[in-house]
């Protein structure tokens, strides 16, 4: 029987070992040091802010793997012999395979500032960082001020979380508005104002220099750039993921930032495999970049691997781009592709809207020369995948997206509609032009 083995129970190894579950009888053993069961990596922020606990987090029964016969290994694997088709265990012992899927993963981003190792610096992607977070932050009286560098996705995502156990928050984003190298220049201010509101002490274009450290190995404060001093007891590294793949180090699996793959999600040695976070497309994808730590991603090349897997050769497609967030009480969504200021294309022109309550805003990009809709971000305002995803692949015209927003909105019934705002908004840009 194929032996089907997958380093990695993240959202990208549990979606392929399901899938090839469901298309065959393969024998599949799924390798993870970080958890014994996949969990939803999403939700780790609810289980400290107290809105759910642990096992509501792991979306199956525990008797799930066992009925589906799915062996689960914790184990850390220290090294790939592609020759002999075997893996090593740091712990000690063997496992052979006859295909092998890396789905390892992201782990934090760090830029070899002076203190970094000390107890007390963590970044916010694991089961372990969850843990720790615990450990140095579990109330205001253990850890009155956090300094969080970086922002981001993740970095607010913490701030959220410290808040709600009135833990003093401090951001350093060396950017002059909040994640201002994704969101258009108007977005990241309202963000930014937005982050102010909730007591976070946002400190924009300013870096960290180095992590202090008090005489027992903890954090006791770190130093700007600008030479200011800030004491902590928890310091949260948000700058930012990259592949998990420095335990392929010396093996003859190819690797650049991540793991270096086809659109058939092959690497360069037969019957190896790499999806998700650490996978790197070895051309990119129209815009997309070449690695993508994003869930639905990791679920959709999980899903096209199992059918290649199963004798069912499939190319890795993820369509139109899109994503969402939170931050703080502002949901984002973003469907096609409005680039900040510093991303963006020589043809692309956007239109700005932003509601009076400083809550709400949309940004629509399309091409200035045909005007063909590229893509738009929303802020507080939910709106249908599926609408957005037709109008992107039947290259609707921008006026036509203006026009027909309402067909977009998924607010429910009694929430204020914005439609007409946005339009007079649009007119009054045509007269002043």
């Amino acid at each position: 029987m194929e032996h089907i083995v997958i380093i990695g129970n993240g959202i990208a190894g549990i979606t392929a070992a399901r899938h090839i579950r469901k298309l065959s009888d393969k024998k599949i053993t799924i390798i993870s040091a970080e958890a014994d069961h996949f969990f939803s990596r999403t939700a780790l922020m609810y289980v400290y802010m107290g809105h759910m606990r642990w096992q509501d987090i792991e979306p199956y029964e525990s008797w799930f793997w066992k009925k589906n016969r799915l062996e689960l290994k914790n184990a850390y694997v220290e090294t790939v012999d592609t020759t002999n088709q075997t893996l090593h265990f740091k712990e000690g012992g063997a496992l052979t395979y006859d295909k092998l899927i890396l789905a390892t993963g992201s782990t934090t981003n760090y830029y070899n500032w002076e203190g970094q190792d000390l107890k007390g610096v963590q970044g916010l992607i694991s089961k372990q960082d969850l843990e720790n977070l615990e450990k140095f932050a579990p109330n205001n009286k253990v850890c009155p001020r956090a300094v969080i560098v970086g922002g981001g996705l993740i970095g607010v995502e913490m701030a959220e979380m410290l808040k709600t156990r009135t833990i003093e928050v401090t951001m350093l984003v060396r950017e002059s508005a909040f994640w201002s190298g994704v969101l258009p220049k108007p977005e990241a201010e309202m963000i930014s104002r937005h982050i102010l509101s909730h007591g976070v002490d946002l400190r924009h274009s300013e870096e960290l220099d180095k992590i202090l450290s008090d005489a027992n190995g903890n954090v006791r404060a770190v130093r700007t750039k600008s030479g200011e001093e800030i004491s902590c007891n928890l310091v949260g590294i948000t700058t930012g993921v990259k592949p998990q793949i420095s335990f392929l180090e010396g093996s003859s699996i190819e690797t650049d930032r991540g793991i270096l793959v086809n659109r058939m999600l092959e690497t360069n040695i037969k019957n190896i495999y790499a999806i998700g976070d650490c996978a790197q497309q070895r051309e990119a994808i129209g815009n997309r970049a070449p690695v993508e730590a994003v869930w639905y991603t990791g679920r959709m090349m999980g899903e096209a691997l199992a059918q290649t897997i199963c004798g069912k050769p499939f190319e890795y497609n993820p369509g139109n781009w899109f994503n969402s967030a939170k931050f703080f009480d502002i949901e984002y969504q973003t469907y096609g592709w409005v680039f900040s200021e510093r991303r963006k294309k020589d043809y692309e022109a956007q239109f700005h809207w932003k509601c009076t309550s400083d809550l709400r805003c949309i940004t629509i990009s399309y091409n200035k020369d045909n005007n063909e809709f590229l893509g738009i971000n929303t802020f507080g305002i939910r709106m249908r995948h599926d609408v957005f995803d037709r109008w992107l692949n039947e290259k609707r015209s921008f006026e036509y997206v203006l026009k027909n927003l309402k067909e977009a909105n998924f607010d429910p019934e009694f929430y204020k509609k914005y439609e007409k705002e946005i339009e007079t908004e649009y007119n009054k840009n045509l007269i002043s032009a």
